[in-house]
């Protein structure tokens, strides 16, 4: 049996490695190789790491010298007060598909129950100033993906506008999802979007971070994390970006990675579609309507993957009459008031009552001409 305090010192080895001064991943991932363990690392003598490629001098000196244990120790203490979790490249639960990256960080942190192997990953990216357009193209591709029974997990950046519908159409359609972060796990920025990141948690996804607590907020930091957004996927979906912006780096970061790459249409002349334009008539990536087009791309079947991973479609605390409401909008899609009352057979008054209420409890959606869908 493993003892606790070994793994614990052998995690303050692994993350101590990622703070000595001039060591990026790669090198690290090149020292850990050489000498057998991050631990070994720092017992290792200065003169046998001087010798391993990329390292020299410098590099063995700061090894040597730097007091980054004591900063590991911390954080080490941190994730265990806080429920942080580690994942080391070389561990199982470590994301497979980010793993294959070239510059895939030595470790990820989490918070939550996230699958970061879940059979099928889509990862949305858009502009921070989404229109009305591109979060309803959000929330109908969610809601076809659930209805298809795809056990599929949702990745993105937690920011304003497209990122933040794509968590919230995923989460109401019980489909898991995950948010990157560009800090440390012991805050959510923004903050306005706490509240969303902690229901992610609880249902079978969670937030993500290779920073560590209490790192600067920075711009930089932003574009760092594209690349795990990018990385984690099995594709990348733009919805609407402008010409440049961060939507466009972790589309060209995915092309970098191989990566399936696809881009919504929109309105020519629109500042927020110029980016998708942009990606789909430089054929970097492929043109996207609909599930359809995502699933004849890539091969997908519906109701393929991880059963485990989704649970069907439920809404809870539903009145009977409500329930029967809601399954006949989950099975017909959109369908006008008259078309419920005559299905239902319930009368106009009490249809327009509950559809009311559904759509103020974020169930259902109001949309032209007395028609509803669900959200």
């Amino acid at each position: 049996m493993d003892n606790p305090e070994n793994s614990l010192e052998d995690l303050r080895y692994k993350i101590a490695i990622s703070l000595v001064p001039g060591i990026g991943c790669i090198t690290a991932k090149s020292l850990i190789a050489y000498c057998g363990s991050a631990g070994q690392v720092f017992r290792e003598r200065e003169k046998v790491l001087r010798t391993i490629p990329g390292v020299g001098t410098v590099l063995a000196k700061n090894i040597q010298q730097s007091a980054v244990l004591k900063r590991a120790g911390r954080e080490v203490e941190f994730m265990d007060k806080n429920g942080v979790s580690a994942h080391f490249y070389l561990d199982e639960e470590y994301p497979q598909r980010l793993k294959s990256c070239v510059d895939a960080p030595i470790l990820l942190f989490s918070k939550g129950t996230p699958n970061l192997n879940c059979a099928k990953v889509i990862s949305i990216v858009g502009t921070r100033n989404a229109t009305e357009y591109g979060r309803e193209l959000v929330d109908k591709f969610m809601m076809t993906l659930a209805e298809r029974g795809y056990a599929i997990q949702v990745v993105s950046g937690l920011a304003y506008g497209i990122d933040i519908q794509a968590h919230r159409a995923a989460l109401r359609n019980n489909l898991p999802t995950v948010c990157v972060l560009a800090h440390g796990l012991e805050t959510v920025y923004p903050s306005l979007h706490k509240a969303i990141a902690m229901e992610m948690c609880e249902k079978g996804g969670g937030m993500v971070s290779d920073f560590l607590s209490y790192s600067t907020i920075d711009r930089k930091n932003f574009l760092r994390r594209n690349r795990i957004i990018a990385g984690m996927a099995d594709a990348v979906i733009v919805v609407e970006s402008a010409r440049k912006g961060g939507a466009l780096l972790t589309a060209e970061l995915a092309l970098s990675y191989n990566r399936d790459l696809f881009a919504f249409p929109g309105r020519v002349g629109e500042t927020y579609t110029e980016g998708c334009h942009f990606l789909i008539k430089s054929n970097r990536a492929a043109l996207i309507e609909n599930v359809s087009d995502l699933e004849y791309c890539m091969n997908w079947q519906p109701g393929s993957g991880d059963p485990d991973v989704c649970q069907p479609r439920l809404f809870a605390d539903l009145l009977p009459d409500e329930q029967i409401v809601v399954d006949l909008l989950q099975k017909a899609g959109e369908t006008a008031i008259d078309s419920i009352c005559h299905q239902t057979g319930l009368p106009m008054s009490r249809v327009s009552s509950m559809l009311l209420s559904l759509e103020f409890s974020g169930i259902v959606k109001s949309l032209p001409g007395k028609v509803f869908r669900l959200m």
